[in-house]
């Protein structure tokens, strides 16, 4: 598997490390290595992290693509994000991909409606080169059809994966928190995009009902943002929240929190808010575990929040609207029944998206990805797989049958 990873604090090095995990569990004779992405010097990975690319390294790409041919794996599953990869709109990672001799699956957790130029041509060989395309959303796929004329044949959708939180989670962790009305939580990377000041702006008139509700934000501002412009954003939303008077309704918790950790704040909360202000984004790993956790969500209206809160699983605000994020909280806290039967719809509608269903169908992905010309049988066989004996490869292969 190709893509940031543990240590490094980002949305898509968990999502890698656990999506490696998922596919082991799913399968016990399976062996995952991980080609980790380095944007600097001196991360201490764990073993599962064989390779290391530094993101500018141009030959690197080229020397891990020939280990890849000599140890004899039989799947690279690559992890694509704009801003992973080298070079313009990310074009170094053809280095490696054009080189690979095994067959590549590359999971899309972006896809633009509106690609720059030189996006496209390093997408459209992307999409070429790969055997199989997974995307988080059914939009995605028309996308794709659309921009880059991909069939759909080849495309997989497969859910953004969650880990499981259970009913009781987060009830201790509660009291420790000591919050005396709604708990409101947001979490992820901070930046400009993600809005959080027009939740902040609505916490006046929920304090104003609830004066004991608290909003919480988790999460270290980004590394791409804490470069360019440091901690001004954080700073403002802070200046913002004293400004307003709701100081002390506002916690922020500046820093990367572990899986174990955001499972108690998720499990602990009320009401989960997405403010984001990119209409076009496709994928939302925060949002999609706020969905599994089975509270109330509520979120503007970007591409995956629609497919995402539809069927009410949670309610959509127009986007920069404050009012409208205040009158929904304050509508779910007045109609406890509602708030319940949202919530109960979203865990339902989670449980696909648990790590275990989500490591099924990346192996099903996997095997199809082996036997291209064959999509029928390989269908019938996906879980029908058989232990080899090479240490260092992806540990299974389609049956006789299959072949």
């Amino acid at each position: 598997m190709l893509g940031n990873f543990p240590p490094r604090k980002c949305g898509i090095a968990t999502y890698t490390a656990d999506l490696a995990q998922a596919v082991i569990d799913s399968n016990s004779s399976v062996t995952v290595d991980c080609i980790a992405m380095s944007d600097r010097r001196g991360y201490a990975y764990s073993d599962r992290a064989r390779y290391e690319i530094s993101v500018n390294d141009l030959d690197a790409y080229g020397t891990v693509a020939d280990a890849l041919n000599r140890d004899g794996y039989d799947v690279l599953s690559v992890q694509h994000e704009y801003g992973i990869f080298g070079g313009s709109a990310g074009c170094d990672l053809l280095n490696l991909v054009r080189r690979a001799k095994m067959p590549i699956t590359t999971t899309l957790h972006t896809v633009l409606s509106d690609p720059s130029d030189s996006q496209k041509a390093v997408m459209d060989e992307l999409l070429q080169i790969s055997s199989r395309v997974v995307v988080m959303s059914r939009k995605a796929i028309d996308m794709l059809q659309d921009v880059h004329q991909t069939p759909v044949s080849k495309i997989d959708l497969i859910p953004h994966g969650i880990p499981k939180i259970h009913e009781t989670t987060g009830q201790e962790f509660r009291t420790l928190l000591d919050i005396d009305g709604p708990m409101i939580l947001t979490f992820g990377l901070l930046s400009p995009d993600k809005g959080i000041q027009y939740a902040i702006r609505a916490m006046v008139d929920i304090v104003r009902e609830h004066p004991g509700a608290t909003y919480i934000v988790v999460g270290a501002t980004h590394p791409a943002v804490q470069v360019e412009s440091g901690e001004t954003y954080r700073e403002s939303l802070v200046n913002l929240a004293c400004d307003l008077g709701v100081a002390t309704s506002i916690r922020f918790v500046d820093r990367f929190v572990s899986i174990e950790e955001l499972v108690q704040f998720l499990g602990a909360m009320d009401v989960y808010i997405t403010p984001y202000l990119n209409p076009k984004q496709i994928t939302s790993g925060t949002l999609a575990y706020a969905v599994g956790a089975g509270k109330a969500v509520i979120s503007t209206p970007y591409i995956y929040a629609q497919e995402m809160l539809d069927g009410g699983r949670g309610m959509l605000v127009p986007f920069r609207n404050a009012e409208r994020i205040s009158d929904s909280v304050l509508a779910l806290e007045r109609q406890p029944d509602a708030k319940r039967e949202m919530g109960r719809r979203a865990a339902e509608f989670g449980k696909q998206m648990l790590w275990p269903e989500v490591g099924k169908k990346y192996l099903a992905s996997f095997t199809k990805s082996l036997s291209p010309t064959q999509p029928e049988i390989v269908q019938q066989l996906a879980t029908q797989c058989l232990p080899i004996s090479t240490s260092k490869s992806l540990g299974w292969r389609l049956s006789s049958a299959a072949q």
